[in-house]
């Protein structure tokens, strides 16, 4: 029976590379000197750090174009409100979301369902597995899906006929 996996996971080494080259522009632009600005990739999230809000947020905007320019999507990250940490500093905290939420999944399956297609939308841990009999309405399920513009990134992976 035709099947096929709805997933949400973002490429670490790629947002690894994105910090990095977000730290290395904001070490090297002149409207950053002298702020003690810093990008870091922690086990947790990504923290960004600075003297002023002001320069917070221009630097939240080079770490947010560094992700767009390497394919992350930016509905991964999570949080990154501003808040004082001492001594006049600011600090932004993002977290990194991998894997399908069990309520998104069960929004997903329950969305799946009203479509009124011979399909059967199983959850599996922190993905979604989707089955047919027919390959035709398993393409529309995904055709669907992606024009939702959900608030997390998916994928379509493992599709099997």
């Amino acid at each position: 029976m035709p099947s096929f996996d709805i997933v949400s996971t973002i490429d670490m080494q790629e947002v690894r590379n994105a910090v990095d080259q977000a730290s290395r522009e904001i070490v090297n632009r002149f409207d950053f000197k002298g702020t003690n600005t810093t990008v870091t990739l922690t086990d947790e999230g990504i923290t960004v750090e600075s003297s002023a809000e002001g320069r917070l947020d221009a630097a939240v905007d080079v770490l947010k174009s560094k992700l767009v320019r390497r394919n992350v999507p930016l509905k991964a990250l999570a949080g990154g409100e501003p808040r004082a940490v001492g001594s006049g500093r600011v600090r932004a905290d993002f977290t990194l979301t991998q894997g399908i939420p069990q309520d998104a999944a069960k929004e997903l399956a329950k969305k799946i369902r009203d479509m009124k297609l011979k399909v059967q939308a199983q959850i599996q841990g922190d993905q979604l597995r989707v089955q047919g009999k027919k390959r035709d309405d398993l393409q529309r399920v995904i055709a669907e899906i992606k024009s939702l513009d959900y608030r997390i990134p998916l994928q379509f992976v493992n599709f099997r006929d």
